[in-house]
């Protein structure tokens, strides 16, 4: 049981922030992969700009994105039957959110001011020792698992989780 049954037409506002916030952060994640492509790849004017914008606008509309849909996940796992702990496939998207917001924070964050440093270096014909090769992985790991997250969300695998299964709650307890 819900800890509040949401009302149905509360349930799918918030439901539509859902889906519009995990839109939201893969189209970020597309930009971030598009910028490191050109960044990678592009002519020197273009290259110094993706680094720019890339170290200079990410982090926040990519977490900012996270959290949205942590909260209205929060929401409607409380708020619905699903539950938070009780479908294996949303403790496995309540997991991957948590750990893509955590490695926005710790991994991608603190690297963006070199980012954005190497940017203004390639911009002004000068030369820089960042190691831009790695910077593929962010949106590569994370369109992956939002891509796993969508996926979960559709095909809703699984089952219950055993402790809230109901052979598990109509089982007699033995007296201690």
């Amino acid at each position: 049981m819900a800890l509040h049954t949401l009302r149905p037409a509360t349930r799918k506002m918030w439901l539509v922030l859902h889906i519009l916030s995990a839109g939201a952060w893969i189209g970020v994640d597309v930009i971030v992969a598009v910028l490191v492509a050109v960044g990678l790849a592009g002519d020197e004017r273009a290259r110094g700009l993706a680094y720019q914008a890339l170290g200079s606008f990410v982090v926040l509309p990519m977490l900012t994105a996270g959290l949205v849909c942590l909260v209205t996940g929060l929401v409607l796992g409380l708020g619905s039957k699903w539950g938070l702990l009780r479908y294996w496939w949303v403790a496995v998207k309540l997991t991957l959110n948590l750990v893509l917001c955590t490695l926005i924070l710790v991994a991608l964050n603190p690297g963006m001011p070199g980012v954005r440093a190497h940017g203004e270096a390639v911009s002004a014909g000068l030369t820089s020792s960042l190691d831009t090769a790695n910077l593929m992985f962010p949106p590569i790991v994370s369109l992956t698992t939002l891509s796993l997250a969508t996926v979960l969300s559709v095909y809703k695998p699984w089952g219950r989780i055993r402790r809230f299964s109901a052979a598990a709650a109509a089982a007699p307890r033995s007296p201690r």
